[in-house]
């Protein structure tokens, strides 16, 4: 198992550590449900090291990126961040991740932990034109810091700049703790807040003044365990849960970042076909509406419980709304809004009905 540089702190603030795609990670500190509620309420911290980066660099950085990625790299400006994927020749999810640009021949990319490898092996088979590309994972650390009173907190410990002014998917170049930080307007948590970019050597002195500082706040360090409520009550997919190598990107739900305008680019014949011929599965939302709790892997029914319809990739019970909901792959004819189904949970079915995502939304200035 692979360290953080964080690693000594979280065993000293109680964390159980548990393995995650080959680091040990917190699964949680003071417990998932009062994280997840001080990320709702306050302002919570993520020790995130364990994702990767890679630099792009070169003259045709930007058509490289523009053939390997579904979205559309060109609308991005220096200083802006976006989502994407990069997929395989059957419209198959390799990886979700997020584009940095600091210029047209200079792009960082945060991709998954679990994929890391995967991905620098697959980026440097379709290498074309003048590029180089960097894994440098091992030369960041990243925090992310998440909830209402986020921006309140990074106000009070950033310096050389206004932290108001960071745009929703922009970065900036900042100094935290004395230490020179990229400072990315994004999250994985439905809630405001930050990603921070740190010299790996310099993590912990960033974490120690963002609890210290954070007190009034009422920050708490936060696990693995509330990442994942989170981020499933904000409707976000997860490689492995509903973004696999094998399903689709318009399947998964990503067809929001798929531009066919923009040219070629990997899978896009694939994603034209099946766009054309009509999806067999789409992914929805669902509540159950009697007790028990959805697990990945579930069978999805109709409402009558006559046929499988599906199935479940992601499902627990939430903090926020207080009860048991999930995401699940279903067929396109049984997706509309309200449909009743029944999930099947061990040996019992239990009914529920299709809504839609989010299930929860923040209000973020």
């Amino acid at each position: 198992m692979r360290r953080t540089p964080l690693y000594e702190q979280h065993v000293k603030a109680g964390g159980k550590m548990v393995p995650f795609a080959g680091w040990e990670m917190p699964v949680q500190y003071s417990g998932i449900i009062a994280e997840h509620t001080t990320v709702r309420e306050r302002v919570g911290l993520f020790d995130v090291s364990h994702m990767g980066e890679v630099w792009v660099t070169g003259i045709d950085a930007e058509a490289y990126l523009q053939y390997l990625t579904c979205n559309d790299v060109s609308r991005l400006k220096d200083g802006g961040a976006q989502y994407t994927a990069f997929l395989n020749e059957c419209g198959g999810v390799i990886d979700d991740l997020i584009v940095y640009r600091v210029s047209s021949e200079k792009f960082l990319l945060c991709v998954n932990a679990s994929n890391t490898d995967v991905v620098f092996e697959w980026m440097s088979a379709h290498k074309r034109g003048s590029v180089a590309i960097e894994n440098a994972s091992a030369e960041f650390g990243q925090i992310a810091v998440q909830g209402p009173r986020a921006l309140s907190l990074l106000s009070e410990v950033v310096e050389g700049i206004e932290v108001a002014d960071i745009r929703r998917f922009t970065f900036v170049q900042a100094t935290l703790a004395n230490v020179p930080v990229t400072i990315a307007r994004t999250g994985y948590t439905g809630e405001d807040g930050v990603e921070i970019f740190i010299p790996a050597g310099e993590t912990r002195a960033v974490w120690e003044c963002l609890l210290k500082r954070g007190e009034p706040y009422g920050v708490l360090p936060c696990g693995l365990g509330a990442r994942d409520s989170l981020r499933l009550e904000a409707g976000y997919p997860l490689h492995g849960h509903e973004l696999s190598t094998d399903v689709s990107a318009l399947e998964s739900g990503l067809a929001w970042i798929v531009k066919f305008s923009k040219g070629d680019f990997i899978g896009r014949d694939a994603l034209l076909s099946q766009r054309d011929t009509g999806l067999a599965g789409v992914l929805v939302g669902f509540f159950l509406d009697a007790p028990g709790i959805a697990r990945q892997g579930d069978v999805v029914l109709d409402g009558k419980g006559a046929e499988e319809i599906g199935v479940v990739t992601s499902g627990t019970k939430t903090p926020t709304l207080n009860r048991a909901l999930g995401m699940a792959r279903i067929q396109a004819t049984c997706s509309a809004i309200d449909t009743q189904i029944k999930v099947r949970v061990r040996n019992r079915e239990i009914e529920g009905h299709v809504v839609s995502l989010p299930f929860y939304k923040a209000q973020m200035a």
